[in-house]
């Protein structure tokens, strides 16, 4: 019986040289691809192929449909038509679909305008002989950018955490987990309270663009310091290698008994830190439209929902917006003022993607916007909240300050205790 039964968990079940087994390896590269959540339809099989030739099954993809031929070495077969294999043959068969479905997953992202790989590419399998055997990857395994690049190390990163912690064990430990406290609601109570952008004030010690912002940095007195001056909600980065950040500060600050609800600042790249923000207290999380495809928002904001976390969805162009106010079910959308590709802040970019008929998409579908990056004066407040926004996520402005809480009345030129 395979416990793991993602692909990964199939492959390292069948490399033990004890394990042999009769499998329709057909139904293998169906399971595959409904592994990452196509839907495949069965009369697309190729019923005379015997594993000889297989045509893959119909992916539909935003109302398009693609058909990918995949050729394949002769095998043996029973009367049955299943495939007689020991455990080698059928690892190498599904590292190959592994490394395909990889492939397809990049190219799915590229359909939606997303510049982001979310893996180094790599070589196929030695073995492989299939419709991407003669894709040439020209650009290497060099970052094309820094958002990218912590991307990468992200997915390394979560796949060593998911062995050390494997979601069912999330699972149990959401029973243990604070209750989760309404991000949305805080936000709008802010809003309404002042007239003013409800603040989300980020506990960030440092930058990739900045470097380390203060270096006193003390998490729990810092979240301290910004409900104190007024902030709505708090936004706790998470990621050690860029940002210096840790689940222990998003822990120490809920533990504290700080009462803003927390955003889990993370760039999530996997469903599974989801589960993980939440059993640590996180009451928010952030999905970036740059790193994840439709596909995948959709299927987050369902978990998001369902374990009782908020998820703000970040955009930085048109495409962007377009593609997420495409999608049901969300609340927030984040508005980054941030070139991903240069890293240059233009805070005018927060209005242009809210005039004309996304403004008006935004308002039918009541879905609240931050602003994010870039505000540092009372003057930065005025311009985006005059855009549309209700709501601010703001770090370097107001962290490196001596006193943070001064920093936030400094921020809006006025005190917003009320």
């Amino acid at each position: 019986m395979v416990k793991d039964q993602s692909l990964k968990g199939i492959i390292a079940y069948l490399s033990d040289p004890g394990h042999k087994i009769t499998l329709p390896l057909e139904l293998l590269k169906m399971e595959a691809l409904m592994h990452i959540g196509f839907r495949v339809y069965s009369d697309s099989i190729n019923p005379s192929s015997r594993f000889r030739s297989w045509k893959s099954p119909s992916i539909i993809m935003e109302g398009r449909r693609t058909n990918l031929t995949c050729i394949r070495a002769q095998q043996p077969v029973t009367k049955n038509g299943a495939l007689t294999a020991t455990s080698d043959s059928v690892v190498e068969e599904l590292k190959c679909k592994e490394w395909e479905i990889g492939v397809l997953k990049e190219e799915i992202a590229a359909t939606q305008g997303i510049r982001i790989r979310r893996q180094p590419p790599t070589e196929p399998p030695l073995d492989y002989v299939g419709p991407f055997e003669f894709r040439l990857q020209n650009e290497g395994n060099t970052p094309r950018n820094i958002l990218e690049e912590i991307v990468w190390n992200k997915d390394t990163e979560v796949t060593q955490m998911k062995e050390k912690f494997p979601i069912s064990s999330l699972k149990k430990g959401l029973e243990n987990a604070p209750p989760p406290r309404d991000f949305l609601g805080a936000l709008k109570a802010s809003y309404l309270r002042t007239g003013l952008p409800a603040l989300i004030a980020e506990v960030k010690k440092a930058s990739p663009s900045r470097g380390v912002l203060r270096e006193d940095f003390n998490p729990v007195e810092v979240a301290q310091a910004y409900e104190k001056g007024g902030a709505a909600c708090l936004s706790v980065l998470t990621d050690a290698k860029y940002f210096q950040g840790s689940f222990e500060n998003l822990e120490a600050i809920r533990n504290a008994g700080v009462k803003c609800p927390l955003l889990c600042k993370e760039f999530v790249v996997d469903a599974w830190q989801l589960y993980y923000a939440r059993t640590k207290g996180a009451d928010g999380v952030l999905l970036i439209a740059a790193v994840l495809p439709d596909l995948d928002i959709k299927y987050m904001l369902k978990i998001c929902k369902m374990i009782g976390l908020t998820a703000i969805v970040e955009v930085h162009d048109e495409n962007e917006m377009d593609r997420m106010l495409a999608i049901d079910g969300i609340e927030l959308i984040g508005i980054n003022n941030r070139n991903l590709e240069t890293f240059e802040v233009d805070i005018s970019n927060t209005k242009k993607l809210l005039e004309g008929k996304r403004g008006e998409a935004i308002r039918q579908k009541d879905i609240m916007v931050v602003g994010e990056s870039g505000l540092f004066t009372p003057a930065d407040i005025a311009y985006v909240q005059e855009a549309g926004v209700k709501a601010i996520l703001v770090g370097e402005s107001i962290v490196k300050q001596k006193d943070p809480t001064k920093g936030i009345r400094d921020l809006f030129g006025k005190d917003i205790l009320g």
